[in-house]
């Protein structure tokens, strides 16, 4: 079967979808892999390691798709892309199909099956799969750094013959891969870290890694599926609200990560909260992307506001793209071979992994959640 990885178009993406150590394991299995020119080359892999590794390079994405049975991706693709991809051929990306009806609708009009790594099942045999955790790991490390470079102290206790300062204070908003990440990141750089989450069970996480744990009383009204808070009431986020209120104000950097899954990120940090915190404190945003836990973001821009460094860093992964591409590539060619051999696609329909991936197939929508979110928002 014939590969094609185009490059990505995305502003701000770096990442590549395939590395060429992982070509040439895919060349070994059997597969055909066409890159296009230059899809490397902001990850720092060059067109010619990729021939080096047995794959070829295409002229222009147009030439990658013609002939290609499978698209590997890091973004979801573009109406146009879809055009010019083969009828009949399979996709595997990001599609947070949800999101982006006309290009549901476009893949099905040409009977594409896509298969979303923002929907692989988080099961212990999909872990080599998930790439929602591969990139949020790195995420949680970055953004750490992003608020350090921007904040005016330095994390650790230091003792000096001038005197003592007195370590940083990190508040870190939801304790999943990219907030876990954040607090040990934090930690080992010396400050000391406070976290809050929804999810009662993170606390024995959190204070494993040294963090303290910030409980939310009466915390019910919280809806998890598949890891991810999908729904959370107004009376708890009211109570979440009063804590933070209370904790933001110690806080040098806050690192906000909440994300509720098919919805807008949740507002966590009010403006009147931005007002309370100490001049020259930082916030790094991570959902900036899904309208952001602060008030005040702007996305993709780092601004100061009430003295307030807020930053609105809207793809984190894509500032390591070495390290973003090579785990990337990891993930979606080990899903690659779980779902398909040389001689094609397997097709194994009630398989758990395949059900909760594959989003078009056969000019239809069949991922049951990516309908549910898509009927509310016609209704």
């Amino acid at each position: 079967m014939k590969i094609a990885v185009p490059k990505e178009t995305k502003p701000l993406e770096r990442r590549v979808a395939l590395t060429p150590d992982v070509v040439k394991s895919l060349q070994k299995a059997g597969f055909s892999c066409v890159i296009e020119t230059g899809a490397g080359e902001a990850s720092y892999f060059s067109d010619a390691s990729y021939v080096q590794a047995g794959g070829s390079i295409a002229p222009d994405a147009a030439a990658a798709f013609a002939e290609a049975d499978i698209v590997l991706k890091v973004n979801a693709p573009t109406e146009s892309d879809v055009a010019q991809m083969k009828e009949g051929s399979v996709l595997l990306s990001y599609l947070y199909a949800y999101t982006i009806p006309t290009v549901v609708e476009a893949l099905n009009q040409k009977k594409i099956s896509a298969f979303s790594m923002d929907a692989v099942p988080r099961i212990s045999r999909a872990q080599k799969m998930d790439a929602l955790s591969s990139q949020a790991n790195l995420a949680g490390y970055k953004a750490v750094l992003l608020g350090a470079n921007a904040l005016g102290k330095i994390f650790p206790l230091m003792m000096t013959a001038a005197g003592t300062i007195t370590p940083s204070r990190v508040l870190v908003f939801g304790a999943g891969v990219a907030g876990l990440q954040a607090i040990a990141t934090a930690k080992r750089l010396g400050a000391v870290v406070e976290a809050t989450d929804v999810r009662p069970e993170t606390k024995e996480q959190v204070e494993s890694l040294g963090g303290r744990f910030l409980t939310v009383e009466g915390a019910e009204g919280v809806t998890v599926e598949g890891g991810y808070a999908r729904e959370v009431s107004a009376d708890y986020l009211e109570k979440q609200q009063k804590l933070i209120k209370e904790r933001i104000k110690e806080a040098d950097i806050a690192i906000t990560t909440a994300l509720v899954i098919g919805r807008k990120a949740p507002v966590l940090i009010t403006e009147e909260m931005v007002k309370t915190m100490k001049t020259g404190s930082v916030i790094v945003d991570m959902a900036v992307e899904s309208g952001g836990n602060c008030e005040l973001s702007e996305f993709g821009k780092t601004v100061v506001k009430h003295g307030v460094t807020i930053i609105g860093e809207p793809n984190i992964p894509s500032l390591l793209p070495i390290n973003a591409s090579e785990l990337y590539a990891k993930n979606i060619s080990t899903l690659l071979l779980h779902l398909a051999t040389k001689d094609g696609l397997k097709w194994e329909m009630e398989e758990d992994i395949t059900k909760g991936s594959l989003i078009t197939h056969q000019g239809e929508l069949v991922h049951a959640f990516t309908k549910e979110i898509l009927a509310k928002t016609k209704s």
